[in-house]
């Protein structure tokens, strides 16, 4: 390891130049004008794995093209195998008048990488890339093979993985699948994240007269709309925080002393995370810490509420409908469609035959999860020690990566995920930021985690 370490400190300022040359692309995959930019963006990729020393090529799909990047000299199947997983898409950048240099012009202040893209994913998936460059350059041998798939959909949902996935799962079978693309409490709580959480979604309207009516001349006499509506969605949850939907907590798996000791070693403070969000006071499920509500424990959220007069000044009306979207995050073990039945069926119970409830389904994702004492998690875990020179910790992420659960449908393999990005990274926000010592450790992560997981394989 030794000469792979002394590659990645010697080359570090050309790293961050090719890092540099890698964001200038507008890789900006919801708007269709940048597709020849994700093209030049995914050619670009190819010619840096190439110059790396992989087998790398380009593959087309009906939306933007897969990159595939091989160690070279595979043995089919007689070492170990990963998949690493990145993506080269980019979040729109507007509004453009937030961001204090252009967004597409990388900047360095300090030790802070300034563009879209930098940390979501390309300075996450460049680490990885520049570890096995080490490798490579300097004729250390691998302890196993590696399979690089960076896709340009990510940030507009992935659309053609699940078939790619279908279409080169002989290819791509392997042992567990690595992303870099989630984040570390701090540069001292360097993390594995274990779960996601899952979502369901759906749509509430609630019908009632024909047509707006005057409510004085009709009030009084018709059931409004938006009043049962909200009378429905404030019985969903009772003043403990708890969901009253009858077998939401059915298949909930609950949170082991072991994960809630380790989800206790996250840094902050619930009076520091109160003024962050900018409320008088903290809520959630009695019985839980404000980490555990927010990663591990299931909820159902109001995304919007709509119904009658919105404009200026008063129109006195009795509306017709009114509609709320919703979300529900869900733990392991729920099923999305079990728990959208279940909240079909308890709504349903609660509507007054005055007016006409109507329920639409959205999309939904199942929850994720690796087990932290698995052997391959450990191995990550020492990997990080190894870089960050810390105790690393471990994560519960409280949203939901759907692409997880189509490498575990279509590869059965677990997901490891080793976020590099810092809690101020800006990800889908103006002045995107990567932290380029996380940059630097994260190629030394990799490094070792090679090693790490071929021998926990072993």
């Amino acid at each position: 390891m030794q000469a792979v370490i002394e590659y990645l400190q010697k080359n570090q300022a050309r790293f961050v130049e090719e890092l540099i040359e890698y964001l200038r692309f507008p890789s900006v995959s919801a708007q269709p004008q940048h597709r020849k930019d994700l093209q030049a963006c995914g050619e670009w990729l190819v010619q840096q794995c190439r110059g790396i020393g992989l087998d790398a090529r380009l593959c087309p799909t009906e939306g933007n093209p897969i990159l595939i990047a091989k160690t070279p000299g595979a043995q089919g199947g007689k070492r170990p195998h990963y998949v690493v997983y990145g993506h080269y898409d980019v979040q729109p950048p507007e509004p453009f008048e937030l961001w204090k240099s252009p967004p597409f012009e990388p900047r360095i202040v300090g030790r802070a990488l300034f563009a879209r893209g930098s940390s979501d994913n390309k300075g996450q998936n460049l680490a990885h890339l520049k570890a096995v460059e080490a490798y490579l350059k300097t004729g250390t041998p691998l302890p196993c093979d590696l399979t690089f798939v960076i896709e340009g959909e990510e940030e507009v949902g992935s659309a053609s993985l699940a078939t790619f996935l279908k279409q080169h799962r002989a290819e791509l079978k392997c042992d567990a699948i690595v992303i870099s693309d989630t984040g570390m409490p701090s540069p001292k709580h360097p993390a594995l994240t274990y779960a996601l959480r899952g979502i369901a979604a759906m749509e509430l309207i609630v019908h009632g007269p024909s047509r707006d009516l005057h409510s004085g001349i009709f009030g009084g006499s018709v059931d409004n709309p938006a009043m049962v509506l909200s009378q429905l969605l404030a019985k969903v949850r009772d003043k403990n925080g708890r969901i009253t939907i009858p077998g939401f907590y059915d298949d909930v798996t609950p949170l082991s002393a072991y994960e809630r000791k380790q989800l206790a070693r996250l840094p902050g403070s619930d009076s520091a995370y109160r003024k962050f969000l900018g409320v008088p006071q903290l809520f959630g499920e009695r019985g839980f810490t404000s980490t555990e509500q927010r990663s591990a424990r299931p909820t159902f959220e109001i995304n919007g509420l709509t119904s009658g007069y919105q404009g200026e000044g008063s129109k006195t009306i009795i509306p017709a409908w009114a509609r709320a979207k919703i979300t529900m995050r869900l733990v392991p073990n729920q099923n999305p469609r079990k728990i959208i039945q279940a909240a079909r069926r308890y709504l349903a119970s609660l509507c007054p035959p005055t007016v006409r409830l109507e329920t639409k389904s959205g999309h939904g994702a199942e929850p994720y999860v690796v087990a932290p004492t698995s052997p391959q998690a450990q191995a990550a875990l020492r990997a990080l020690k190894s870089a960050f020179g810390r105790e690393p910790v471990l994560l519960r992420e409280g949203g939901s990566i759907p692409i997880v659960n189509d490498f575990k449908k279509f590869l059965h393999a677990d997901t490891l995920l080793l976020g590099l990005a810092l809690p101020d990274a800006n990800a889908h926000s103006p002045n995107e930021q990567f932290d380029l010592d996380c940059f630097e450790k994260g190629q030394l992560m990799s490094a070792y985690l090679w090693q790490e997981l071929s021998a926990a394989g072993a």
